[in-house]
Formats: C-alpha cells, structure tokens, sequence
C-alpha cells in the first residue's frame, strides 16, 4: 500500500484522477492477499481454490469486519476494491498498479523476500521505476518512460532469478512436495474409511472431508491447525501417514536431482528410479514425484496473448518515441523468455546412492543432487 500510495502521489499531480479511485486502489493493495490459505499456495492447490475469490468475498461481505469498515467509509468502496482484485476495474492503468506484471505487490515482495533471506538476487532500482511510470490515457494502460527501461529489465532479471534460487529452491520444493503427499494419504485414508485422527466439529475436519469451506472456516483455517495435526499423524496407525509426518516435522526431507537430460534418457531414467523406489518397499505415489513446475516463465515475465493486461509497455526512444512491450526492445528480456523449465525428481534420501548410480554414471550425478 505504501507504494501504491506513492505511484498515486506522482500520478494526480500529472493527471486527472478520481479521489475515490485512489482511496480503492490503496485499499486493494493493502487487502488484496487476505483471502491466501493455510501454507499459501500448497493448500491452494490440493483444494482447488483461488485465494483472490475468498479476498474478493471477506471484501463485500458485511459479515466480515474487513467488509463492514470498507462500506460504512463508502457504499461503493467493497465493489470498486473487489472489481480491481477481480480484474476488471476501470481505469485498467490505475488496476495494474495491483495487479500485473510490474505491480507494487512483486516490487514490495523482491525486495523483501530479497533483504529476509540474504539472497542479493531481488535487488534492483525501486525508485527508478516509480519516477518511471506513466499512464497511456488513450489506451488505459501503464508504461515505463523511456529513462526507465533498464530498470525494468534489471527488475526482470531479478525476478527471474528469485524464482530460481529461492522460490524454486530444491529444499523448499521438496518440504512442498512432502506436504502435498501427506495431504494426498490423509484424502486416501479418509476416502477408503480408515480415518486418520482429526480434531472433531472443526474446519480441518470438514477440509478433509472433501468438503467446501465457508469464508468463516476458511479464514480460521492457518498454519497452525496443519501442523497441529501433522504432528499427531506422526502417531498414526498408518505407517505411510506417520513417516512422512515425521519426515516434514523433523526435516528429513527427500532428495531432488535435475533432469536436465534429452527426453529419451529422461523416460529411461524415470523408469529405472521408480523402480529403485519400488524395490525399496516405498509407494511411488507418495515416495516419488515429478516436480515441473512448468509455470515459471509466467512469474518473471512471459507474454500472455489472452491477457494483454499483463504486458510490461515502456517508451522507445527519446526524440520520437512510442510505446512498445518490453521484449520487442530489450534482448535481455527476450533472453529471459526463452523458457526456463524445472523438471526435477523428488525421493527418500536412503535411496541416493543408488539414484546417483543411475544418472549418467557417479560422477555426473553429483552434481545433480541436493
């Protein structure tokens, strides 16, 4: 919100802006990650919801306190701040400021996330960028001035390589994938009748039961009540739900190796892991996984055809410019799109040895593996 507020502070000494397009813009980007889950994204995932539709719903409802401050300030406030989360808020320039590709939530969260885990990689020129952008009023769109275009790509480049080095980080994808195979036994046990132990009347009883949480339940469903009852599986009768309990609890987490191989030898090697794991006496559908995460280009900036929205636009040239995508003008940003792929194998940490043996010989192994 703070830089939201600043980008608006810049924009209405320039141009003709709403006060109470302003006020639902910095409200949006204060509010607008209040509806994430338990483990944000993971749980997101196994439960097939989107975050954004239970932010946009705590925002309208007058049941909520969040809800109920927004329209005492304002009638229209909770549908303007919910259009803008939805996206589609008009003026769309002033709705990417919250959402897009080079909005004020992935400029706060670099720099963050860069300074919390002592990686450099997110670093780049904040200030820069902000005296940089512009609003394209004939066409209802942000662009980046054209002293502002290498600060862009250096705000790229650094996106790219946070995903690659923390957000995709081997160890935090394999305590994910962990987490998303206890989650996939506990369905499974549920499913067959062999129930595992749950906290009777509460939220987590009825997630496990594949049923749909209210804005109520889900808002007080959080990491703490997961926990909670991964560490009682630990105790599990089920020795599958208990290892893997006990492995995400104490830090036993499984090995990953890069496939970074031609497709033949990538199926040949699957197939002989899977095996391996097998033989071992593991269930591949909880001991192995594939981790593609075949996203990722999204995240550091890709073109999307169907949501033009997303584009970054900046200014081509000084004496007679005009208003081009980023990629059309940058050779490092069309470097970038060139399609980073992670495709990587995740196993218990008992099996290395002979999951080494296997990829192209020892040596080369060792340089794979976490």
């Amino acid at each position: 919100m703070h830089l939201a507020s600043r980008v608006l502070e810049r924009f209405d000494l320039k141009y003709s802006l709403d006060e109470d397009d302003i006020i639902a813009v910095r409200v949006a980007a204060l509010l607008h990650d209040i509806g994430h889950g338990a483990f944000s994204h993971v749980i997101e995932s196994i439960q097939n919801f989107h975050h954004e539709d239970f932010t946009i719903e705590a925002v309208m409802s007058t049941e909520t306190e969040v809800g109920s401050i927004l329209s005492e300030f304002s009638k229209e406030l909770p549908e303007k701040v919910a259009r803008i989360i939805r996206g589609d808020f008009a003026p769309m320039a002033l709705a990417q400021l919250v959402s897009s590709q080079l909005d004020v939530d992935r400029m706060d969260y670099l720099l963050r996330d860069s300074l919390m885990t002592g990686a450099k990689y997110g670093v780049f020129d904040l200030e820069w960028i902000i005296k940089s952008l512009e609003i394209d009023e004939s066409n209802d769109r942000l662009y980046v001035s054209a002293r502002g275009v290498y600060a862009v790509e250096d705000y790229i480049q650094s996106r790219y390589y946070m995903f690659r080095q923390v957000y995709f980080h081997r160890t935090l994808r394999s305590a994910e994938v962990i987490l998303r195979a206890i989650f996939d036994r506990a369905f499974y046990l549920v499913g067959e009748g062999g129930n595992p132990w749950l906290a009777q009347g509460t939220q987590f009883e009825k997630l496990l039961h594949g049923e749909k949480l209210d804005l109520s339940e889900h808002l007080q469903l959080d990491d703490s009540d997961v926990i909670f009852h991964i560490k009682q599986w630990q105790k599990s009768r089920d020795p599958i739900l208990a290892d893997l309990s006990s492995r995400f609890l104490n830090r036993r987490l499984f090995k990953v190796f890069d496939l970074d191989m031609h497709e033949d030898e990538r199926q040949a090697f699957l197939s002989r892991a899977k095996e391996i794991v097998e033989r071992a006496g593991y269930d591949i559908d909880y001991y192995f996984a594939e981790d593609k995460a075949g996203d990722v280009p999204y995240y550091f900036y890709k073109m999307r055809p169907d949501d033009p929205k997303q584009f970054i636009y900046v200014e081509d040239g000084y004496s007679n410019p005009r208003i081009r995508e980023i990629s059309e003008i940058s050779a490092a940003v069309r470097g970038l799109q060139k399609s980073y792929e992670i495709h990587r194998v995740c196993f218990p940490p008992e099996l290395r040895d002979e999951m080494a043996a296997i990829y192209h010989g020892n040596e080369e192994a060792g340089h794979a593996e976490v």
